[in-house]
C-alpha cells in the first residue's frame, strides 16, 4: 500500500515528462502552429496524406476542439501511470506505454483497412476514386457524387474511413488502465463521471465491454476510435501477462 500512496502523491519522471510533452504538442498544434495538426495526425494508410512518422506523432496529439480530451488522458496517465512507474521503474513503464500506444494504432489501422476492403470489394477503380475525391464541407460533412447502385450509408462509411484522422494518447492510456486493473484488482476507484467506489477488477472489464460494443456498432454520432482503445488494452493485457507469469498481484 505504501507504493500506491507514493504513486498518487507525486509524479515520477517518465509520467511527468510524458504529460509535459503532450501539453507542449497540444499547445503547439492548437495555438502556435495549427498547420502542423493535419501533418502529425494519423491518417488512413491508403490516404495520400499518410506518413509513417504519424504512427508515433499521433500519440502525443489531442483534439483541437476543446480541452476535455487532453485533460482526461493526462489525468488518467498521472493517476494510474504514476503507480505503475513506481512498481516497474521508468524504463519498463516507458516501454510499456509506447508498445501499448503502437499496438493501439496497429489494431485500429487493421480494422479500418479490413472495413475498407469489405465496403469497396466490388467497387471499380473509378468508384473508389470518386470516394477519394469527396470534399469536406463547412459543417463537417462531405460532398460527393453518390455511386450508382450502392447504398448511401455504405459510401459515407468508406469516405469516413478514407479521410479519418486519429489523435491522442488514449490507446496507451487504455493499456495503462488494464495493467493497473491486473496488478491492483481490489483497489477501489472513485471516478469523476461515476462518483461511486468500484474495484478496478470490475470497472476495467466493464469499460472494455462498452468500448467493444461501441466499436462494433460504429454509430454515426460517435467519432471515437474505439478499436484504438481496445488495441491498447489488448497489448497492455498481453504485456502484463508475459511480465508477471511468476509474480503475484500487488493488491
Amino acid at each position: 500500500m505504501n507504493q500506491i500512496g507514493r504513486g498518487f502523491g507525486g509524479i515520477p519522471d517518465v509520467v511527468k515528462n510524458l504529460i509535459i510533452l503532450n501539453v507542449i504538442v497540444f499547445i503547439t498544434t492548437k495555438f502556435l502552429f495549427p498547420q502542423y495538426y493535419d501533418m502529425l495526425a494519423m491518417h488512413f494508410i491508403l490516404n495520400d496524406k499518410f506518413e509513417p512518422f504519424q504512427i508515433v506523432t499521433h500519440m502525443f496529439m489531442h483534439s483541437k476542439y476543446g480541452f476535455a480530451h487532453i485533460f482526461f488522458n493526462m489525468f488518467s496517465l498521472w493517476m494510474f501511470g504514476s503507480v505503475l512507474e513506481q512498481v516497474w521503474g521508468p524504463k519498463r513503464f516507458l516501454s510499456f506505454y509506447l508498445i501499448a500506444g503502437l499496438g493501439s494504432i496497429g489494431l485500429f489501422t487493421l480494422t479500418n483497412y479490413l472495413q475498407w476492403l469489405h465496403i469497396t470489394n466490388n467497387f471499380s477503380f473509378e468508384q473508389i476514386q470518386a470516394i477519394k475525391d469527396a470534399v469536406l464541407t463547412v459543417d463537417g460533412g462531405y460532398r460527393y457524387h453518390l455511386i450508382e447502385g450502392y447504398d448511401r450509408g455504405q459510401v459515407e462509411n468508406a469516405i469516413r474511413l478514407y479521410f479519418g484522422q486519429v489523435v491522442g494518447a488514449s490507446g496507451a492510456i487504455y493499456g495503462v488502465l488494464v495493467a493497473f486493473g491486473m496488478l491492483f484488482p481490489n483497489t477501489e476507484l472513485m471516478l469523476i463521471f461515476f462518483p461511486v467506489p468500484i474495484k478496478a477488477k470490475y470497472f476495467i472489464p466493464i469499460l472494455i465491454v462498452i468500448e467493444l460494443f461501441l466499436g462494433v456498432n460504429s454509430f454515426k454520432w460517435d467519432n471515437i476510435a474505439h478499436f484504438a482503445h481496445l488495441g491498447g488494452a489488448l497489448f497492455g493485457f498481453i504485456m502484463v501477462k508475459i511480465w508477471n507469469r511468476n509474480r503475484n498481484r500487488f493488491y
